[in-house]
């Protein structure tokens, strides 16, 4: 199998910059494989004024002394893609841009066939490095919205001047949601916001950035087999944001500003969304949340005596102010409102359609410990919760990048021992 190559990555985001560089030190043989342009999920699938919600001293990569930007500052779309560039070449990472792969298959010698549009390669170890967030998830009831109505997704939005005239509804309260809601308010526009269950924490505590205590806490490295609960590594991210130097995004401070808070979608019928009676019930849960972290971080500031300023009053906790009813509509009329666009804020997920391979369970996720799969020399690494909570944001992927180049070593040894 003299055309056979050690590995082949899928994916140059910085999960697979990652195992490149790791790769390239121990001298294995292997090329990388991006389907459009390095970073290509983060340039084509985050809007304009895009920024990281963590401080950039946590979103380095190994052996690189530089990030995309200031270390306690947060990184923007447009940082964070010229620092992956700026990577790859000051290491000369051997990436083949716009080189997608549609269909990885094992074959029956060992090893993989990854078959792109003019060529099959064969790899004897695979990283499937493409992440856990490479498409907007999108519910299908999405589908039944009228056609006079512009139907967007967190991923298609770029800025509020590309949108029609009119009102716009943003569906979903997470990360991409309370940004995007706060743009298109600081732009004059009216929106309407569709809340979910989702925590949040505020941007500085005592002195300090949420993601400082997170790291100091040890509640990055809390590792899957930890988790109380098991369902929480499902979980939306907390409410927080990184634009204007980083701040605490809510509810409150989004209708504070203006927005029109509203129950979640759960159905669409034309110009009519039905709506659920949960707005308040969607307040308390952040809320609860919140105070749960600032607690853990009181608790942690006595055990450890350290000197910390006191607790600052929570500027995401404005009083709710009168929703005018809009916590009891069940619907709401776009045509009558004005409504233009719809802005579905409801999360990424990840696209395996074109692996062949059964290293996936009845719902459709990878079957994997770690990152490493039951199919001999098969990887994944980007993954949220590969292994810990950190594995799904920048903080986390070297630690996994490392441990996968290790098998991997073992692994290509191994056969090429054989």
């Amino acid at each position: 199998m003299d055309d056979i190559m050690d590995v082949a990555v899928v994916g140059a985001g910085q999960a697979g910059l990652a195992v490149s560089y790791l790769l390239r030190r121990s001298g294995v043989q292997h090329v990388v494989l991006e389907r459009g342009r390095i970073g290509e999920s983060w340039r084509s699938q985050r809007w304009d004024s895009f920024y990281l919600n963590t401080l950039n001293w946590g979103n380095g990569l190994p052996g690189s002394e530089f990030h995309p930007g200031a270390a306690d500052a947060f990184g923007s779309r447009d940082q964070l893609v010229s620092f992956f560039e700026r990577y790859a070449s000051s290491f000369d990472l051997p990436v083949r841009q716009h080189t997608a792969v549609t269909a990885l298959e094992r074959l029956s010698t060992g090893g993989y066939a990854l078959h792109t549009e003019e060529e099959t390669l064969r790899a004897r170890a695979v990283v499937l490095a493409t992440g856990g967030m490479s498409r907007p998830k999108v519910p299908s009831m999405a589908r039944r919205l009228s056609s006079e109505i512009i139907n967007l997704s967190a991923g298609t939005f770029r800025n509020a001047e590309a949108l029609p005239n009119g009102a716009v509804v943003v569906v979903g309260s997470g990360q991409s949601g309370c940004q995007i809601a706060e743009e298109l308010l600081a732009a004059g526009r009216r929106v309407y916001v569709c809340a979910s269950r989702v925590g949040r924490v505020p941007r500085v505590y005592r002195g300090r950035d949420s993601m400082d205590w997170m790291r100091d806490m040890g509640f990055l490295e809390v590792r899957i087999e930890e988790l109380k609960d098991p369902s929480m590594q499902y979980a939306a991210q907390p409410q927080v944001s990184g634009t204007n130097g980083g701040h605490t995004v809510s509810l409150q401070s989004l209708a504070r500003d203006g927005a029109t808070l509203l129950g979640r979608v759960l159905d669409v019928e034309g110009n009519i969304l039905k709506l659920g009676s949960d707005l308040r019930e969607c307040v308390v849960f952040a809320d609860d949340k919140a105070k749960a972290f600032k607690a853990d971080i009181d608790a942690f500031i006595d055990r450890e005596g350290i000197q910390a300023k006191a607790p600052e009053p929570d500027p995401g906790e404005p009083a709710l102010p009168d929703l005018k009813g809009s916590d009891r509509l069940e619907t709401l009329d776009l045509r009558s409102t004005g409504v233009g666009s719809v802005i579905w804020c409801t999360g990424f997920d990840a696209d395996w359609s074109w692996v062949k391979v059964d290293v996936f369970d009845e719902r459709g996720r990878p079957r994997q410990r770690a990152g490493i799969t039951e199919s001999p020399g098969l990887y994944f690494v980007g993954l949220p919760w590969l292994a810990k909570r950190k594995s799904g944001i920048l903080y986390g992927v070297s630690e996994d990048a490392v441990r996968i180049v290790e098998h991997i070593e073992s692994h290509v040894l191994a056969l090429n021992a054989g």
